[in-house]
């Protein structure tokens, strides 16, 4: 373990020393003479997915996220294992990964790939395809620079400890986004994802059973939310696959409702709660739960920051012919 974690600080630091330069060759008309069906092809899958399946906004943004905030935005996320390596999307974090953010990548990759064949990377379409969805359901419009190349490889191994967990102190959290140079607020910002989407009840029933000694829910709950959550919940170990919205108030809806909730007691994670409870990251999810417009504007910012990190160029990636395996495969 210790000497994967050695192999991925040296890894994120070669990018750091790289990424910079690089940049100047992503812009956000890339594909305006290679491909200039892109954001029509873009637009007609991710409208068609999103009105038969609601969900898949923010499964791909979570998608998103999970691919880019570990090793870079490079679809690395999207590889599948073989028997000669397990990839990114089978950690144990990434197993409750929902499949319409999947889909909606594969099937934005077949018509692209039947309009401009072996031009546009699997990472570019997960990268404006998030930012349309979360545009499509409410939220902010972010610019989206294109160019970058797929990874060329993807290991479930580097994976615990370097995606954050709801389960983990916030300290750690915040370790994970400054080692990746995210600042407090950008965190902050980009927590307020959880505005759409579901967790399982794996992921806070340590926080709604037997919590202590003297009480069977993490205090920092709203009682009446703890009770609703237990009888969410009633079937959990048993059923796996059962689920809560991030936010009860307006589930489908990108807005700041997440951090209105906060001080109520509805956070559902205690990750969510800890935003509000910390003095570090009070003041930026007090912020926003007054004011949507701050928090849009932060979030498309972090958003854009975060799109580019360890964005891939040259012979460090590949043009994917398919987006879950290596051309070499």
């Amino acid at each position: 373990m210790a000497s994967t974690k050695l192999l991925l600080l040296l890894f994120l630091a070669s990018l750091s020393l790289s990424l910079t330069p690089s940049l100047s060759s992503l812009s956000t008309n890339y594909y305006q003479k290679a491909c200039p069906q892109f954001n029509e092809i873009i637009q007609e899958t991710i409208t068609n997915k999103q009105i038969t399946s609601p969900t898949t906004a923010a499964a791909t943004l979570r998608l998103f996220f999970h691919d880019c905030i570990l090793t870079g935005c490079d679809g690395s996320v999207l590889i599948s294992s073989t028997p000669f390596n397990k990839a990114e999307r089978d950690a144990d974090i990434n197993l409750s990964l929902p499949g319409d953010g999947f889909d909606v990548i594969v099937r934005a990759k077949t018509a692209l790939e039947l309009a401009c064949p072996n031009v546009v990377s699997c990472a570019d379409i997960l990268a404006v395809a998030t930012r349309d969805l979360v545009t499509m359901v409410g939220g902010p419009y972010y610019n989206v620079v294109l160019g970058r190349k797929d990874s060329l490889f993807s290991k479930a191994s580097y994976v615990e400890g370097n995606l954050p967990r709801p389960t983990m102190p916030l300290s750690q959290i915040i370790n994970i986004f400054e080692s990746r140079g995210f600042s407090i607020q950008e965190m902050v910002a980009l927590s307020g994802a959880h505005t759409i989407g579901f967790s399982h009840c794996k992921e806070f029933a340590t926080g709604i059973y037997n919590f202590s000694k003297t009480s069977q829910s993490d205090p920092t709950y709203n009682p009446r939310f703890s009770d609703a959550l237990r009888k969410a919940c009633s079937d959990f170990p048993k059923n796996p696959t059962l689920s809560v919205f991030n936010d009860i108030m307006t589930p489908n809806k990108f807005d700041n409702m997440y951090f209105q909730n906060l001080p109520k007691g509805l956070g559902l994670l205690a990750s969510d709660r800890a935003m509000y409870s910390d003095p570090r990251t009070r003041f930026y999810a007090d912020l926003y739960a007054k004011d949507q417009n701050a928090f849009f504007e932060a979030f498309g910012k972090a958003m854009e920051k975060l799109s580019v990190y360890g964005a891939k160029f040259g012979k460090n990636g590949e043009i994917r012919r398919r987006c879950d395996a290596f051309n070499n495969s």
